[in-house]
């Protein structure tokens, strides 16, 4: 009898838990019947019309000119559910005015997570200023969106200038000019080219292009010119605001002829002549009193003086402004009253230039004075024999003499070497000699008394 109750419970438990399922799965269905219903439900044509709205707008220039031609982009997006109608899109302004007529009045569809773009031909009519034009697109079931667009519209050219050139140029020699563009409109420019003409000039490069200057920024181009004649260099600037609209504008640099104000100034001072019987030495200084390097400078001598070996000519180097280096020539001469020196260097852009000092020797014989004359030329084609002499003492010459009288007339010039200063050291011993003696008078008196 007890297994018949026990058999009996587990019958009616398992019979309530079958019930528990089925009402549990009821409601899970009844549950997903009602979602299925929920997200079936159609949205207002307002509320759909919501969902859509301005994602990018792009202007093509980004600042007008007066009468310019450009494009206006707006793009739709639709953020909701479900498709909206849309037709008879535009911008309305006065100023702004859109060239291709009714292009957007057929009905289209812009789908949900979508975009739709609409691309206007528009006109910038003057004045300059800044306009709001709006864009406007209907929708066919309710009303129409409207949003408006920033046009600015200036006059402003970029501007060019040159803002590095020498005070004058030199014929045959190189020098670098800096052209300077500076945009100050507040859209970029793009596409511009640079071109140099010149009927006397050879310049470097012969085109510049650079792809897109932008908006408030400006850049420095450097152009090398070698002069052939007094003439200009005509700088034609063309660039595009846009894809579509050119402009182009020209700048005039002169060409002054004239002598470089920052060249180097090599001076010879401070020689000393020693006759060698059969040849001469001559030894001095060379300065640099120009504002710029001379480099790669030279030394020799022009005829009718000739060069000998072991210092025929004499290679400096690199002289700095201001600054000095010591030489040695060594010549063979008939006439010591005209004996030319040659001296040649480089500037940084590799120009020659030479300049003749020609010294008069006659009396020079480590004491005196010497007269001397000087021409500079330049360039790689420069003479360098040509020379005009001027009288006066060495250091109007460009040069003074090395030596002279010693201390108290005693002294001998650069070529004595040390004997010729015999009679000052004596001199010398003798002077102290006599203070030590008149300072130690009591203790040698005493030293006397007592033997």
């Amino acid at each position: 009898m007890k297994k018949y109750y026990i058999l009996l419970s587990i019958f009616l438990i398992m019979l309530m838990a079958a019930g528990a399922q089925a009402a549990t799965s009821t409601s899970g269905s009844t549950s997903t019947s009602s979602n299925t219903v929920s997200s079936s439900t159609t949205l207002t044509a307002d509320q759909a019309l919501s969902s859509v709205y301005v994602s990018s707008v792009t202007l093509d220039p980004q600042t007008f000119y007066p009468y310019e031609q450009g494009t206006i982009t707006v793009t739709l997006s639709n953020s909701g559910t479900q498709s909206v109608a849309l037709t008879s899109a535009t911008i309305i302004d006065s100023n702004i005015v859109v060239q291709n007529n009714n292009p957007y009045s057929t009905l289209v569809y812009i789908g949900p997570g979508n975009t739709l773009t609409y691309t206007f031909l528009v006109i910038a009519k003057p004045p300059v200023g800044t306009y709001f034009p709006m864009f406007t697109v209907a929708s066919r079931d309710a009303g129409s969106i409207r949003y408006p667009i920033q046009v600015d519209v200036d006059s402003t050219d970029i501007q060019a200038a040159i803002s590095q050139k020498p005070d004058n140029f030199a014929i045959s020699t190189l020098n670098t000019v800096n052209l300077t563009l500076i945009n100050p409109r507040a859209g970029d420019i793009s596409n511009v080219i640079i071109r140099p003409e010149s009927d006397g000039a050879t310049i470097s490069p012969a085109q510049y292009f650079l792809k897109t200057l932008s908006a408030g920024s400006s850049t420095s181009i450097p152009f090398a010119i070698t002069p052939n004649q007094q003439s200009n260099v005509t700088f034609h600037i063309s660039y595009q605001n846009g894809l579509k609209n050119p402009h182009a504008q020209d700048l005039i640099l002169p060409l002054n002829i004239g002598q470089d104000k920052t060249a180097a100034a090599p001076i010879i001072n401070n020689i000393a002549l020693v006759n060698q019987g059969t040849s001469y030495q001559l030894t001095g200084d060379v300065s640099n009193a120009g504002i710029t390097d001379a480099n790669a400078m030279i030394l020799s001598v022009n005829p009718p003086a000739q060069g000998v070996e072991p210092y025929s000519n004499y290679a400096i180097g690199s002289l700095a402004a201001n600054d000095f280096s010591s030489f040695t020539l060594d010549f063979t001469t008939t006439d010591l009253s005209s004996v030319p020196i040659l001296i040649q260097w480089k500037d940084a852009y590799g120009n020659t230039f030479s300049r003749v000092n020609t010294l008069d020797l006659r009396s020079f014989s480590g004491t005196g004075t010497a007269r001397s004359g000087s021409s500079v030329s330049s360039g790689s084609s420069a003479s360098a024999g040509t020379t005009s002499q001027a009288g006066g003492n060495a250091q109007a010459g460009g040069f003074a003499a090395r030596g002279g009288g010693g201390i108290f007339g005693l002294g001998g010039g650069r070529s004595g070497g040390l004997s010729s200063f015999y009679p000052v050291i004596a001199g010398a011993i003798i002077i102290i000699a006599g203070i030590v003696l008149w300072k130690k008078r009591k203790w040698i008196t005493a030293k006397i008394k007592k033997q």
